[in-house]
C-alpha cells in the first residue's frame, strides 16, 4: 500500500555518463544519493528491456533480459573484462545516438562475456539455472537473430519461425557459444541491476519500474509463445494494438502489437503473465501496469490497417485476471496507467482493483463540465499525481506550446504568482493523492527539447541526457524542504 511520499521520474538512459547513454554505474549511485539528500522515497523508471527498431522501450526485444546498453563499462574495466583502450570509442553524447552503440557496444560487451566466461563462467550457469523460464528462448532469439542478418523472427526460415524441436536443437549445438556469450551479458546487467537496486534501498529508496501491456511482434516472447497470441498459420499478425482516434489524434494510435489470445492464456492458468509480472516484481519495488484500461476492454485493428480508426473494442480479461494477479503478488504494490478514453466500465475495473490509479496535473485544465477528474481537488488518497509522464511535454513546454485557455484556466486555479511552474509543483505536493511524482526535467526547468517522447512520431524519441553536475545540492534542498512542508 502506497503511503504518502513523492519521486522522480527519471529513465535510466537519461542518467549522465561518459559513454552515450546512461548506465547502471557511478551516476546511477550518485542518482540515489541525490534522491535521497531530496528526501524522495521512490525513483520511477522506464522500461529497462533491451530496446529494438524505434529504441522504444516500449517495444522490447523481450520482456525479461535486461538492456545490455545500461550495463556501465567502468565497472567491467575494474573488474577486468575490459581495458583502458576499449572504452575510447565509447564516446560521450548529449543525446543518446542509438545508431553508434548499435554498431560499437556489442563488440565491447562480447570482448566482456568472452573474458568473463574464463573467469567466472559458474556464476553465469546458476544465474542461467535461476532463470530457465526465460533465458534459454531469449538467448537463442537474439543468437538466431544475429544469424539470419537482424531479420524479424517472422522473416526466418520456417522450420526456426514455427521452432521446429530438430532444427532448434541443431541451431543451438550451431551457436552455442554465442548464446553462452548472450547469456554472460545478461548475468552482467543482472549483477550491475541487483547492487543499483541494493544500494537504493540502503538508501530508503523504492524503484517503480513500468510493464507495458503489450509485448513487441519481433521479441522473443512473440516467438517462444506464439500460441497466446492472435497470429495466423504463416505466424503474420491477425490484428494489432492502438488506440482511437480522439483529440490528440485524427487517425488514432497503430502501435502494431499483437493482440494476446486471452482464452488461451486462461486455459493455461495466465501463465506467460505470471512470469512476466515475476520478472517485474523480482526487478522492480513498484509495477506500473501500462495501458490498464485494455484489461476491461481494448482497441483491436485489423492487420494490414494504415490508421487505427477502423479498430473495434473487445472486451479484455477484466477484474478476474486483475485479482489473480493482485492475490498471486500478494505484498507488490501496482499502480494502474488508467489514462485515455475511460468509460464507466473502465472507471468500475479500476474502483474494484483498489488500485491507485494515475492523475496528470498537464491534463487538469482542459475545460469540460464539471471540471476535469485531474484538478487536484478531486483526488482521493488513493491516487498517484503527475506533472506529466514521459509521454508528455515537460511541465515550461507546456506552459509555453500548451493551449492558451488551459493555461490561463491553470494560472486562475493555482493562483500562479511569477513562478507557475513551482505553483503547479506544489499543487501536486500539497494535493491528497499519496504519491507524487516529478520528471527530473520539470525539476531543472527544462524546456520542450528535454521531452523523452512525443506518441505518434517514429524518430527523435527517448534520447533526452542530463547534463553532469545537474542534480545538485542546491537543488536537493529545494526539493527536500518542499517535500517536508508537505508531509511527504
Amino acid at each position: 500500500m502506497l503511503t504518502r511520499s513523492s519521486g522522480i521520474l527519471m529513465p535510466i538512459f537519461s542518467l549522465p555518463s561518459d559513454h552515450g547513454i546512461g548506465t547502471l554505474g557511478e551516476e546511477a549511485i550518485k542518482f540515489v544519493d541525490f534522491l535521497k539528500s531530496a528526501s524522495q522515497s521512490y525513483w520511477q523508471i522506464l522500461p529497462i528491456g533491451p530496446t529494438g527498431f524505434g529504441d522504444s522501450p516500449y517495444q522490447c526485444l523481450s520482456s525479461f533480459a535486461g538492456n545490455p546498453y545500461f550495463i556501465d563499462l567502468d565497472i567491467l574495466k575494474k573488474e577486468g573484462l575490459l581495458e583502458e583502450g576499449d572504452l575510447e570509442n565509447a564516446e560521450s553524447a548529449q543525446r543518446v545516438d542509438y545508431e553508434h552503440l548499435y554498431h560499437t557496444r556489442m563488440p565491447l560487451l562480447t570482448k566482456a562475456a568472452r573474458a568473463g566466461i574464463k573467469k567466472d563462467g559458474a556464476a553465469a550457469k546458476v544465474f542461467a539455472r535461476d532463470n530457465a523460464d526465460w533465458i534459454g528462448d531469449y538467448a537463442l532469439y537474439t543468437a538466431l537473430k544475429e544469424h539470419f542478418g537482424m531479420k524479424p523472427w517472422y522473416e526466418w526460415d520456417e522450420e526456426i519461425r514455427r521452432r521446429d524441436p530438430a532444427a532448434l536443437d541443431k541451431k543451438r549445438q550451431a551457436l552455442k557459444d554465442r548464446i553462452d556469450e548472450i547469456i554472460y551479458i545478461q548475468f552482467l546487467f543482472f549483477k550491475q541491476w541487483e547492487a543499483l537496486k541494493s544500494y537504493a534501498h540502503e538508501n530508503g529508496v523504492k524503484i517503480i519500474g513500468d510493464m507495458p501491456i503489450y509485448v513487441a511482434y519481433d521479441s522473443a516472447d512473440v516467438w517462444a509463445n506464439a500460441r497466446f497470441f492472435k497470429l495466423n498459420e504463416d505466424c503474420s499478425p491477425r490484428c494489432v494494438a492502438g488506440v482511437p482516434p480522439d483529440a490528440f489524434s485524427a487517425d488514432g494510435q497503430l502501435w502494431g502489437n499483437p493482440i494476446y489470445d486471452w482464452d488461451k492464456l486462461k486455459e493455461d492458468g495466465y501463465g506467460f503473465w505470471i512470469r512476466r509480472i515475476g520478472a517485474a516484481a523480482r526487478a522492480y519495488d513498484v509495477i506500473r501496469i501500462d495501458h490498464f484500461r485494455g484489461l476491461e476492454s481494448y482497441w483491436e485493428i485489423p492487420a494490414g490497417s494504415v490508421t487505427a480508426k477502423s479498430g473495434r473494442w473487445v472486451k479484455g480479461p477484466g477484474i478476474d485476471f486483475v485479482r489473480m494477479i493482485t492475490s498471486w503478488f500478494y505484498g507488490t504494490d501496482f499502480i494502474a496507467e488508467d489514462l485515455g478514453i475511460l468509460t464507466p466500465e473502465v472507471r468500475k475495473l479500476l474502483a474494484d482493483s483498489g488500485l491507485p490509479g494515475m492523475k496528470v496535473l498537464e491534463f487538469a485544465f482542459e475545460p469540460e463540465e464539471g471540471g476535469s477528474a485531474y484538478l487536484p481537488h478531486k483526488y482521493s488518497e488513493n491516487a498517484v499525481c503527475y506533472i506529466g509522464t514521459h509521454d508528455n511535454d515537460t511541465l515550461n513546454g507546456w506552459y509555453k506550446n500548451g493551449k492558451k485557455r488551459e493555461i490561463s484556466f491553470a494560472k486562475e486555479y493555482l493562483a500562479a504568482g511569477d513562478d507557475f511552474a513551482d505553483s503547479i509543483i506544489r499543487a501536486g505536493m500539497r494535493s491528497k493523492a499519496n504519491l507524487f511524482i516529478v520528471q527530473m526535467q520539470d525539476w531543472l526547468s527544462l524546456d520542450s527539447k528535454a521531452r523523452i517522447n512525443t506518441p505518434g512520431t517514429a524518430l527523435g524519441n527517448w534520447r533526452w541526457r542530463m547534463e553532469k553536475g545537474a542534480a545538485t545540492k542546491t537543488l536537493a534542498k529545494k526539493i527536500k524542504t518542499m517535500t517536508e512542508t508537505y508531509s511527504r
